[in-house]
């Protein structure tokens, strides 16, 4: 029988078995419950089974480049796996209360879920098929611009001349600085016009080609005045082109006898001023000294609108000589000097490239390769001259050997050319102290083959 003391005892236990089910029904409800782990398999915080690869967060950068970035993110190593007892864990540390330990069956218990990566995508390595080196002919058989042959394939079209500066008149003419286009630089040159009554084809015109002036020294305006006042007061058109590179003139002064540079701007200025609308096209000579000397003689082998042609201590020699003449003692010249903020690439000091060097390095020397030489002298070409040439030189001249000269004349006549040949014992380079005897005798040849012509 139940007393009321007893039915009081089981009332309460009663309540509190209700209150406890209570708060258990409401904690399921709340939060899942956690998988169950087996005794003694290490985890880490992502997880995943300690020795699973944890792949990181990529890291977004705001500026990529493109390719590799120097916040491209490493790849992270999993955490190291805690060292705990096979079957409880870490022991208790003295004095430590120990938990009871719920038995879980392992056949029964879910597994842990794994993490599965993708294969690598095995990308097949491209075979390197071996090919052989190409074999360097020696001397070489390319091309070269310089060559008679190569440059008659190319177009001299020159350009409008362009008016750039009036400059105080002469006696009987007007004198411009002038520009014009050659391979496409901006080549600036000194003019003059004759006064008076144009003839009805067109006033007569000379193309003057100056000899070595070290380029950074050069004024469109100095130099060679007398000589081009005594052809432009009897009546002709004159033009001087600087050259490119020189004053203020476009592109790198390369030097004229390795490379074709001054001979194309001398046959780009002979097309512009044949196209000026007061020449007479069909009367145009051509004046050189020295370098302009060789750059004349090419020109004539090259362009048959040449009517006449003179030149004054020419370097006019084949080129095996030329080049021979490297070897001989040179006079000494003083080096210009420029500004550091306008090189050349390519240049050889302040006198051009050097060409010889360059060419027996991949041509051979003359007597390795005479065929190559002669294929870039105008001496090999005489025959193709269309009109008559006048040589003038000093038989002491100290910079180019009077022999160009006298060489030079032989072959003309051998290629049965009209050829004049004047010298001068006891002067200069310049001819200086012959001035006026040579400039009556270049002005005279001028009249009879090319005004008169």
């Amino acid at each position: 029988m139940i007393n009321a003391r007893s039915a009081s005892r089981w009332a309460r236990w009663l309540l509190g078995a209700l209150l406890l089910a209570a708060l258990l029904l409401a904690g399921c409800a709340g939060r899942p419950a956690q998988p169950l782990q087996p005794r003694g398999v290490a985890t880490n915080p992502s997880g995943m089974p300690a020795g699973a690869a944890v792949l990181p967060q990529p890291i977004v950068t705001q500026a990529d480049e493109g390719g590799v970035t120097t916040d491209e993110p490493a790849l992270a190593s999993a955490p190291a796996a805690v060292q705990r007892d096979a079957t409880y864990g870490p022991a208790p540390a003295s004095g430590e209360a120990v938990a009871p330990v719920t038995t879980v069956d392992l056949a029964t218990q879910e597994p842990e879920p794994t993490l599965t990566l993708p294969a690598p995508t095995v990308v097949a390595a491209t075979a390197v098929v071996a090919t052989a080196t190409p074999t360097t002919t020696f001397p070489s058989t390319d091309p070269y611009p310089l060559q008679i042959e190569v440059m008659r394939r190319e177009t001299y079209s020159g350009s409008e001349i362009v008016f750039e500066q009036k400059l105080a008149p002469g006696p009987n003419y007007n004198q411009y600085i002038v520009s014009y286009m050659s391979d496409g630089y901006k080549i600036r040159a000194l003019m003059t016009v004759p006064v008076g009554q144009k003839p009805a084809t067109g006033w007569p015109a000379i193309i003057f080609n100056h000899g070595f002036i070290p380029p950074a020294q050069y004024r469109t305006t100095e130099r060679y005045v007398a000589y081009v006042d005594a052809i432009a007061r009897s009546g002709y058109i004159v033009f001087k082109s600087d050259y490119r590179g020189h004053g203020s003139s476009e592109g790198p002064p390369e030097g004229g006898y390795g490379t074709p540079g001054y001979t194309d701007d001398v046959l780009n200025a002979l097309a512009s001023v044949k196209a000026y609308k007061d020449t007479d096209p069909n009367r145009i000579g051509i004046w050189g000294h020295s370098m302009g000397g060789q750059l004349t003689l090419r020109a004539m082998v090259l362009s048959r609108d040449i009517k006449a042609g003179v030149i004054w201590g020419g370097v006019v020699a084949p080129y095996p000589d030329i080049f021979a003449r490297a070897n001989r003692p040179q006079p000494t010249r003083v080096a210009p000097t420029r500004a550091p903020s306008t090189p050349h690439p390519g240049e050889f000091g302040q006198y051009g490239r050097p060409w010889r060097q360059e060419l027996t390095t991949k041509y051979g020397t003359p007597l390795q390769n005479p065929g190559f030489w002669a294929s870039i002298s105008a001496n090999s070409y005489l025959p193709d001259i269309t009109g008559p040439l006048q040589l003038q030189a000093s038989i002491t001249d100290e910079e180019v050997p009077v022999e160009a000269s006298q060489t030079l004349y032989k072959e003309m006549l051998a290629a049965g050319k009209s050829v004049e040949l004047y010298t001068y014992p006891g002067d200069n380079h310049n001819i200086t102290g012959n001035f006026t005897l040579a400039m009556q005798r270049t002005v005279a040849f001028f009249d009879k083959y090319v005004k008169g012509s």
